[in-house]
């Protein structure tokens, strides 16, 4: 059963959503807040955050930031009754998965939920097993596939499975154009706008991490791809 996370402080419709997901197969945490949603995410393992907006103590965007750091796996969607471009391009550079505007059908919303889940299980096709016991060199880095350690001059960090999956598929196609639609379709399988989104801010990590090592660049062609470059 998939368990998912919803934010809602609108008491008749949090209890309204959760009786229908419910009785669609999904099990369901309502938070009536942002604090108290934050509380059940370091309790609980979820495969979806649902997070509305505008939320007493802790809004919906202050809130998907933290939980971006502590999952940074779980897909997130926001619900809100603000429509202005400024909100959605806001929530999409989060790394939003999608964004459904108040007042909308239930339906509506149960379709975008069942597509999020399914796509972020079909994610997993760029197997970690077949880099099983493998260390990977790159520049000043050492990369522990098994326990998905990367290990730099002066860090270590341990990288989600996404950030990894990310980082070997770049890898293997060192100094060449990467075109986005191929990186999304292998690590994401989906090309659709929401992945695209949410590849960036991957790409954004990876720069973060690989930062010590100046021969190391993830160089980005407006509008073509990536290329990735390893100077030693």
């Amino acid at each position: 059963m998939k368990h998912i996370l919803l934010a809602e402080d609108d008491m008749d419709l949090g209890a309204s959503l959760s009786s229908y997901l419910n009785s669609e197969g999904y099990e369901v945490s309502l938070a009536r807040d942002g604090e108290e949603a934050l509380k059940l995410c370091k309790t609980k393992a979820f495969n979806l955050f649902v997070l509305d907006v505008m939320m007493p103590k802790m809004d919906g965007f202050e809130l998907a930031k933290k939980l971006v750091d502590i999952h940074p796996e779980t897909p997130f969607l926001f619900l809100t009754a603000r429509k202005t471009n400024e909100d959605i391009i806001k929530g999409l550079k989060m790394g939003a998965d999608d964004y459904i505007s108040k007042p909308f059908e239930v339906d509506q919303l149960m379709l975008r939920i069942h597509n999020i889940i399914k796509r972020t299980e079909q994610s997993g096709k760029l197997k970690l097993e077949a880099y099983k016991n493998q260390e990977i060199l790159i520049g000043a880095y050492r990369f522990q596939v098994d326990s998905l350690h990367l290990t730099g001059p002066s860090m270590q960090k341990t990288l989600t499975e996404k950030e990894a999956q990310l980082l070997l598929f770049l890898n293997e196609y060192r100094g060449q154009l990467i075109p986005r639609e191929d990186i999304l379709k292998k690590v994401w399988t989906n090309t659709d706008f929401f992945s695209g989104r949410s590849m960036d801010v991957f790409i954004s990590r990876l720069r973060k991490y690989l930062k010590e090592d100046p021969g190391i660049e993830l160089k980005s062609i407006r509008g073509v791809g990536l290329e990735f470059h390893v100077n030693t």
